[in-house]
């Protein structure tokens, strides 16, 4: 039993009661002048003052270290008469968003290795979650990314079949399981076979009821079969769902299909009314009503916190909404919170050997390598090889490509495997995007390694950056100034690169971006 006592429902006022519906987000950090995203992440006497006086129901956090987030998410739950669920985005584990725990490569990595670590993934991330304070993973996503052009979901997806992702959400649910934390399915119906990024835009999907049912929804059915604790809308519109409302405010999607046909039983949440995907379509008042209409138990990341507390207390008091459906939406949160709240915070479960080398594994086993030098009978034989190249002139470039010079450092500086070890080999240094790609002057190098690293990523959206680099590449080609590629993140810029690449040319791709996945593949390539 969870060392508290959770007040009778019915005794709340029906302000208590709704605020325990609104999940609000800060930073991580500790102190004000240290929030990133000020227009999403409130500073600390809102923040006490919605958890002490309103008594809303969670937080999200991004940003800060591991230990700071074990100081901020005691204090937090200092001041709250109820406990918090406490959520972060943590699908690659949680150093994804808080250094200093482990973090692994995308989701999408598990094909290319024993779908054993999809376990160990899941149990690593619940370990280390609650160690810090956090009882919410907004993970596992279990969309099918069958869409190459997707600039959102990609490799934060398991996979690109339904096999494939219902296999690694049964594994990751199986270790999270493991600890007391919350499982979160996302996003529902399917947000895989878009070509729109739901956070800038609303993405439409024109597929029938057949196709979701093939498709779309076993995975969804999957994780509820296996446990999962909470479903994720998404901000698509689905037309042949709900010719009205786009999924986070459809009656038809969350109550008649995922409620009532599915039999789910756990927290409906949607996902942050922050994005333009659902935030263009009404005032954020309307938005939060409409969502709790539609079945949402958890109102994620509101525009305005008093603002859609005091809207849908209205929509109440007018009969537009039941005094009952919130009180349904309370008591799914009162179990939710009797299962993970009340576990203290424990650092040292971090920086554990075991669960850092599990990452590494990933890591370094999900890369693909073409060359003719990895096929050199030593690893010596493939060093000499490229000193060999390398020192016939000193006119060699290392072109790196990111998508955002401004977003890489958790990946790449000046002491990264990608940079340094091509420069023991005397290669020269340009970092570029494709802004910048297009200036480029390569006249006076002779030969080009480029190393590419690009996946999708949220709030980026559509570029044509992978159609730049593709004429760029063409381009050193016809000047025979390419002598080898590697790209890291997404495998689908390789899969439109290779066609153009010479049988001879040496590639490189992985899954991971950080520096042991970088040594693995240049290594391979001679870089050694």
């Amino acid at each position: 039993m969870p060392p508290f006592q959770l007040p009778d429902i019915d005794k709340l006022s029906l302000v208590e009661q709704v605020s325990q519906m609104l999940v609000v987000r800060t930073c991580g950090m500790l102190y004000d002048h240290q929030i990133q995203y000020p227009q999403w992440e409130l500073p600390q006497a809102n923040l006490q003052t919605l958890i002490s006086e309103y008594g809303v129901g969670g937080v999200i956090l991004l940003g800060g270290s591991a230990a700071e987030v074990a100081i901020k998410t005691k204090q937090m739950q200092s001041w709250a008469k109820v406990p918090l669920l406490i959520s972060a985005d943590i699908e690659e584990g949680v150093g994804q968003r808080f250094s200093g725990a482990t973090w692994f490569p995308p989701p999408m990595a598990l094909q290319e290795v024993a779908l054993k670590y999809a376990e160990a993934m899941g149990r690593i991330t619940s370990e280390e979650a609650i160690a810090i304070g956090i009882n919410w993973l907004l993970a596992p996503i279990v969309d099918v990314n069958n869409n190459p052009e997707n600039p959102v979901i990609n490799v934060r997806a398991f996979g690109i079949t339904v096999g494939e992702v219902m296999g690694a959400t049964r594994g990751f649910i199986a270790g999270a399981k493991q600890y007391p934390v919350l499982t979160t399915a996302k996003h529902f119906p399917g947000h895989g076979d878009t070509a729109v990024d739901s956070h800038l835009q609303t993405p439409m999907l024109p597929h029938d009821r057949q196709r979701f049912d093939n498709i779309e929804f076993p995975p969804f059915i999957n994780a509820i079969a296996a446990g999962v604790d909470a479903v994720m809308t998404a901000h698509i519109f689905v037309p042949e769902l709900d010719p009205e409302n786009i999924a986070t405010l459809s009656p038809r999607i969350l109550t008649d299909i995922l409620r009532h046909e599915m039999g789910f039983e756990g927290l409906i949440t949607t996902d942050a009314l922050i994005m333009s995907g659902v935030a263009n379509l009404a005032t954020p008042e309307a938005v939060a009503v409409q969502a709790v209409k539609a079945g949402a138990d958890i109102l994620l990341m509101p525009v305005d916190p008093i603002a859609t507390i005091n809207a849908v207390c209205a929509a109440v008091e007018a009969g537009e909404i039941s005094r009952d459906r919130i009180v349904e939406s309370v008591r799914r949160i009162w179990i939710a919170k009797q299962k993970v709240c009340g576990i203290p915070t424990d650092l040292s479960k971090l920086g554990n050997p075991e669960n850092i080398q599990a990452a590494k594994e990933i890591a370094t086993k999900a890369i693909s390598v073409y060359s003719e030098i990895e096929h050199l009978q030593s690893s010596n034989q493939a060093n000499a090889a490229f000193n060999n190249l390398s020192l016939r002139s000193k006119s060699y470039l290392n072109l790196i490509i990111v998508d955002d010079p401004l977003t890489c450092s958790d990946f790449l500086n000046s002491r990264s495997p990608a940079v340094l070890l091509p420069q023991q080999h005397h290669y020269k240094r340009i970092l570029a995007d494709a802004l910048t790609l297009e200036t480029l002057q390569c006249d006076r190098f002779s030969n080009i390694f480029m190393q590419i690293f690009s996946r999708g990523n949220p709030f980026r959206g559509q570029t044509d950056m992978h159609e730049k680099i593709h004429n760029f590449i063409h381009d050193l080609l016809n000047n025979k100034k390419l002598e080898g590629v590697v790209v890291y993140g997404s495998p689908y810029p390789l899969d439109r690169l290779l066609p153009s690449l010479p049988n001879t040319m040496p590639w490189g791709f992985a899954y991971s971006q950080q520096p042991e996945a970088q040594e693995a593949v240049l290594q391979k390539l001679g870089f050694g």
